[in-house]
């Protein structure tokens, strides 16, 4: 994507250059997936219509003229928290923001400023220890100018850094927000080569290829129960396809049929969409093998968690039931 040169124009004049870090974080379905691959200008972290499609921080890095942007694209925001996966989702959002230069909170501009919002761009900004705080009011396409007036109100006096309305998905007010971005991003040199795009393997993405089409075809807790898992990936050599084995993680026997469906019609189904899917990312043939698989109460166990790249917070030990270590102190 082209930006307004005049934004990029100091880092030009001084021959300096910028790069660092900038955490986007929001409420869920607040649109931070699509502002990100708009910014990048490719379809880099999954989106649909169903809320908590991040898991994993998806970092994606956009390099222009005298500056390096590298995004952090965080789980949605939840108000809560039930089991570890989601204590989990929480603690890798608060690391993320730890380590920005700049943080960006994305706000679905159609629903109005609460009492919890301004709460939680409080604790935001204390998060970032003084480090630039961007609002992007997201939907203006959506919204009405008074609920956008209205979020510029609430936000005057609280010491953001800038506030930009923006339509992450038409492109309205994107190169400005982007300008002020980079413009608040500190003197530096570039953290990664030039035509980087993203710092995680072709792997990672396969797998979220795999998630995203689970979140469209199947309803109720299935999208939120199922972790796919990739087994193997063998690059394709000499016009021979690439080779993907992935097991789907469920937590139930009953979710494992319905994911298979009667006859394997539901998993065929799966497979052909995400094959080419897939196929579309790596450019060129795909051979892709999917099995199921239960693992009870998956999104509980702290090892997968943070084999998916969640910061797992360590849990509070409970007192022994049994008296032993109190008897055991009263010697």
């Amino acid at each position: 994507m082209e930006y307004d040169r005049k934004t990029l124009s100091r880092g030009l004049l001084t021959k300096m250059t910028r790069a660092g870090f900038i955490a986007i974080a929001g409420r869920p379905n607040a649109g931070k997936s699509t502002l990100l691959n708009h910014l990048l200008g490719t379809r880099l972290s999954i989106v649909t219509a169903k809320a908590q499609t991040t898991w994993a921080p998806v970092t994606g890095i956009l390099t222009v003229p005298g500056a390096q942007a590298v995004f952090v694209d965080t789980p949605g925001l939840l108000e809560r928290p039930g089991h570890l996966m989601h204590r989990a989702l929480l603690a890798t959002i608060k690391g993320a923001w730890e380590g920005a230069d700049v943080g960006v909170w994305v706000i679905d501009a159609c629903r109005g400023a609460s009492a919890s919002d301004l709460e939680v761009i409080e604790s935001l900004k204390g998060t970032l220890r003084g480090r630039p705080l961007i609002l992007a009011l997201n939907k203006i396409d959506l919204a009405s100018p008074g609920s956008i007036e209205g979020w510029r109100d609430a936000m005057g006096g609280r010491g953001i850094h800038a506030v930009y309305p923006v339509s992450a998905e038409l492109g309205l007010g994107v190169p400005e927000f982007m300008g002020a971005v980079i413009e608040a991003l500190p003197d530096g040199p570039f953290l990664y080569p030039e035509d980087d795009l993203a710092t995680a393997p072709v792997r990672f993405f396969v797998g979220e290829i795999l998630r995203e089409v689970v979140l469209e075809q199947f309803q109720e807790e299935i999208p939120w129960s199922v972790l796919p898992r990739i087994e193997a990936f063998e690059d394709g050599e000499d016009g021979r396809p690439t080779v993907v084995h992935a097991t789907l993680l469920v937590e139930r026997g009953s979710q494992k049929g319905i994911l298979i469906g009667k006859g394997g019609t539901a998993i065929r189904q799966l497979g052909t969409e995400a094959r080419k899917r897939i196929e579309a990312l790596i450019g060129g043939p795909v051979y892709l093998d999917l099995r199921v698989k239960v693992l009870g109460d998956w999104r509980k166990k702290a090892g997968i968690l943070r084999g998916m790249g969640l910061t797992v917070p360590e849990e509070v030990r409970s007192p022994q039931r049994d008296g032993s270590s109190r008897r055991q102190a009263d010697g």
